[in-house]
C-alpha cells in the first residue's frame, strides 16, 4: 500500500492524468455510445456490464455487437475480436522494455489497463525504456496516472450509457464522436511513411469489401494491410525506415 501511494505523489502521476484529461472528452463520448450499442442490440442488463467491465476494449466492442445481434458464429466473432485487437501485440512489444521489470500480476493488470491513447501519451512522453529505478518510477507512475482517467471515463460513460441507453437518442451524434476518437487515435500512430500507408490499404480494402457479411470486411482490410507492409518491408525505400 505503500508503494502505491507513493506512486500516487509522484509529480508524474498528475502529469499523466493532465495529458489523458484532454482527450477524456472524446472516450466517454465514445464509451456512451458504446454501452448505448450494446443495450440497442439486445443484450441483456448482465452481459452489457460484464462486457465493458471485462472486454474494456472499444473497437473490438463495437465490431462484436452487430455479430452478436445476427447470431454469428462464436468462431467468426472471436476472430474478429482478435483482428480488430492484434495492435495491442505490437503495442506490448514495444512496451515489454519498459514493463519487464514488474512482477507477472502488475503486468497483467498493465495489458488490461493500457488503451490505445494511453499508449499514445506515454510513448510519447518517453521515448527511451528506463535505465534507473527513479527513471522507473516516473514512468509507471505517469503510465498509472493516464490509464486511471482513461478507464474511468471510458468506464463511467459507458455504464451511463447503458443504464440509460432508452432515453438517450442516438441522434445526439455520440457514435460521430466516437468516429472522431477512434480518426484522433489513428492519426497518432501513424508517424511514418509505411503506417500511413498500411492504414490507407485498410481503409480502402474494407471499404471495398464492405458488403461482405458479419463485418468481415474489417478482416479482410487487417490482412490487406499486413502483408503489403510485410512486402514493403523488403523494398529499398521502406527497408531503412522498418529498421528503425
Amino acid at each position: 500500500m505503500r508503494k502505491l501511494q507513493q506512486f500516487l505523489d509522484h509529480p508524474e502521476f498528475r502529469q499523466g492524468m493532465r495529458d489523458m484529461s484532454s482527450v477524456a472528452p472524446g472516450l466517454a463520448a465514445w464509451g456512451m455510445m458504446t454501452g448505448v450499442a450494446m443495450i440497442k442490440s439486445g443484450m441483456s442488463l448482465v452481459e452489457s456490464l460484464a462486457m465493458t467491465l471485462l472486454v474494456y476494449a472499444g473497437s473490438s466492442q463495437l465490431a462484436a455487437i452487430p455479430l452478436i445481434a445476427a447470431g454469428a458464429p462464436v468462431f467468426v466473432i472471436w476472430a474478429t475480436g482478435f483482428c480488430v485487437n492484434l495492435r495491442f501485440v505490437v503495442f506490448s512489444a514495444h512496451m515489454r522494455p519498459y514493463l519487464m521489470h514488474l512482477p507477472r500480476r502488475w503486468r497483467l493488470l498493465a495489458g488490461y489497463l493500457t488503451a490505445d491513447i494511453s499508449y499514445v501519451m506515454f510513448t510519447k512522453r518517453f521515448h527511451q525504456p528506463p535505465q534507473t529505478d527513479p527513471e522507473r518510477r516516473a514512468q509507471l507512475a505517469y503510465l498509472m496516472g493516464g490509464c486511471a482517467v482513461n478507464w474511468t471515463s471510458w468506464q463511467t460513460a459507458s455504464l451511463l450509457g447503458i443504464l440509460l441507453a432508452h432515453s438517450v437518442p442516438m441522434h445526439w451524434g455520440l457514435g460521430f464522436a466516437g468516429i472522431l476518437a477512434l480518426l484522433g487515435v489513428a492519426c497518432s500512430l501513424a508517424s511514418s511513411k509505411l503506417r500511413v500507408v498500411s492504414a490507407g490499404v485498410a481503409g480502402a480494402a474494407a471499404v471495398a469489401v464492405f458488403a461482405l457479411p458479419f463485418k468481415l470486411n474489417i478482416v479482410v482490410a487487417i490482412a490487406a494491410a499486413v502483408a503489403l507492409c510485410l512486402l514493403l518491408e523488403k523494398t529499398p525505400p521502406f527497408r531503412q525506415e522498418a529498421a528503425r
